[in-house]
C-alpha cells in the first residue's frame, strides 16, 4: 500500500509535541509585510524557540533592474550562503513560519523545497497560532553554527515572463491578487493597473480560513471553481511573486503542483510592450504596457 504524501503544513500541535520529544527541527522566522520589511526586531521580541530569522529582502530576493519584478530570486549560491548561515545541514528537518497568513513563510518553502530541500514544512498559521496555544516564546537574537548545505539550481516549477503570456492557451493562470487590483481598478504598487490577459483571479481569501489553510477539499474546490482540473497545467502570479508561491504552498495542500511566474505583476508590468487586460474577465479589455 503507497504511503500518504506528507503534508507541506504542520499544526502547532505537532510541532510542539516533536520539539518537546526532542526532535532536531531547524526553526527560521520569515517575518516580512510590505509596509515593515525588516522582521528583525519582530523578531527579537519574540519568536518560536530557537527560531533564526530569515530576511526576505536580502536572503529570500535580490535586488536588479524594475524589469526583472519586486523580488528578483537569488542565484544558487547566494541561497545556499543563507541556509548555511541560517545553520541547515543536507537531511535537516525544517519548518518555516511568518506572522501574516503564511505569506513569506511560503516564499523560503518554495524556494528551498524547489532547489532540492527534502520535506520543507509550514507552519499553519503562524505565529499568530502558536500564540493562541500559549506554547513558549523566546527572545533576543539567535546565532547558530554555520551549515553545510548544498542547493542544487533552482528551475523546476519556474515560469518566464514569456511562458507566463504563453500559458492561458495550453492551461490556467491563476492571479493571486487582490480581485480590485486584477481587475485594474486601483494598483498601489505598480506602475500599471490590470492583469495578464487570459489569467484567472484567485486570491488568497478563497483558500485560507483565516490565517490557516482551509482543509484540501476546500482547496480544490476553489482551484476547480478558477478552472483547475487534474489535466490543467497550473501556473500562478501575484504582484512580486510572495503570494504567488503561497498558492503555490495551497496546491500542494490539495496535491496539485502549481509553477510560479516569480517576476509576477511587477515585472509584467514594468516591461514595454506586455498586454494589459482589466475587468473582472479573462478577456478584458487589452492595451499594452
Amino acid at each position: 500500500m503507497a504511503s500518504t504524501p506528507v503534508s507541506p503544513l504542520i499544526s502547532t500541535d505537532e510541532l510542539h509535541a516533536r520539539l518537546e520529544a526532542g526532535e532536531r527541527i531547524r526553526l527560521l522566522d520569515v517575518r516580512y509585510r510590505l509596509e515593515q520589511p525588516d522582521g528583525r526586531p519582530d523578531h527579537r521580541a519574540g519568536h518560536l524557540p530557537g527560531a533564526v530569522y530569515v530576511d526576505m529582502d536580502t536572503e529570500l530576493a535580490t535586488h536588479g533592474d524594475p524589469s526583472q519584478g519586486r523580488h528578483p530570486l537569488p542565484s544558487r549560491a547566494a541561497l545556499q550562503d543563507a541556509a548555511r548561515r541560517w545553520g541547515l545541514h543536507t537531511g535537516d528537518t525544517v519548518v518555516v513560519y511568518d506572522d501574516y497568513r503564511s505569506v513569506s513563510a511560503a516564499r523560503a518553502w518554495w524556494l528551498l523545497t524547489h532547489s532540492g530541500v527534502d520535506g520543507v514544512r509550514v507552519l499553519d498559521g503562524g505565529l499568530s497560532a502558536w500564540a493562541a496555544a500559549a506554547f513558549p516564546l523566546e527572545t533576543g537574537d539567535v546565532v547558530p553554527e554555520p551549515g553545510s548545505i548544498a542547493r542544487d539550481e533552482l528551475s523546476r516549477g519556474i515560469v518566464t515572463i514569456a511562458e507566463a503570456e504563453a500559458w492561458p492557451a495550453r492551461g490556467i493562470l491563476l492571479d493571486a491578487r487582490a480581485p480590485e487590483r486584477y481587475r485594474g481598478d486601483t494598483e498601489p504598487y505598480d506602475p500599471v493597473a490590470g492583469h495578464i490577459p487570459g489569467a484567472i483571479n484567485l486570491p488568497a481569501s478563497a483558500y485560507l480560513e483565516g490565517a490557516s489553510f482551509a482543509q484540501p477539499e476546500e482547496i480544490n474546490r476553489a482551484l476547480a471553481g478558477a478552472g483547475v482540473t487534474e489535466r490543467s497545467p497550473v501556473a500562478a502570479y501575484c504582484g512580486s511573486g510572495l503570494t504567488a508561491a503561497h498558492l503555490a504552498l495551497a496546491g500542494a495542500v490539495a496535491g496539485i503542483d502549481v509553477a510560479v511566474f516569480p517576476g509576477s505583476w511587477s515585472q509584467w508590468s514594468n516591461t514595454p510592450g506586455r498586454p494589459i487586460a482589466t475587468g473582472p474577465t479573462p478577456t478584458g479589455e487589452l492595451s499594452s504596457v
